[in-house]
């Protein structure tokens, strides 16, 4: 579906898996899978996921001195985050970042993503 489940923010300049933890930690259901683009690459990230009793489908950097392999069709899936993200910047107020303040601008995250969550239950049945 491509809905947001978790949202954390962190600072413009800080680096991805900064956010890894405060989303992982967020109510919601039990991650099997997660996928991430090589910026979530990071050790710590893959033996939480593994003692969460998940799977990390994450490509290695290529500075890792050990290349781990991917499964590619399962790594397609992740067209599905991706999609999710074009979903939340079609609010332009969100993707321009109009808001001064971190609460407003996760305030509108959080009234975007309902309005998409909406949209899987108005005229469902």
């Amino acid at each position: 579906m491509g809905l947001p489940i978790a949202v954390a923010l962190s600072g413009g300049e800080v680096s991805d898996f900064k956010g890894y933890m405060p989303v992982m930690n967020a109510d919601g259901p039990a991650p099997k899978v997660l996928l991430a683009d090589k910026g979530y690459d990071a050790d710590f990230i893959r033996h939480d996921m593994e003692k969460r009793g998940g799977v990390a489908m994450i490509p290695t950097k290529r500075n890792r001195l050990v290349q781990l392999p991917v499964d590619a069709d399962v790594y397609a899936l992740r067209n599905m985050v991706e999609r999710c993200f074009n979903k939340l910047k079609n609010a332009r107020r969100l993707a321009t970042r109009y808001d001064k303040t971190a609460d407003s601008y996760l305030g509108f995250i959080h009234l975007v993503s309902i309005r998409l969550w909406m949209r899987q239950f108005v005229n469902a049945s």
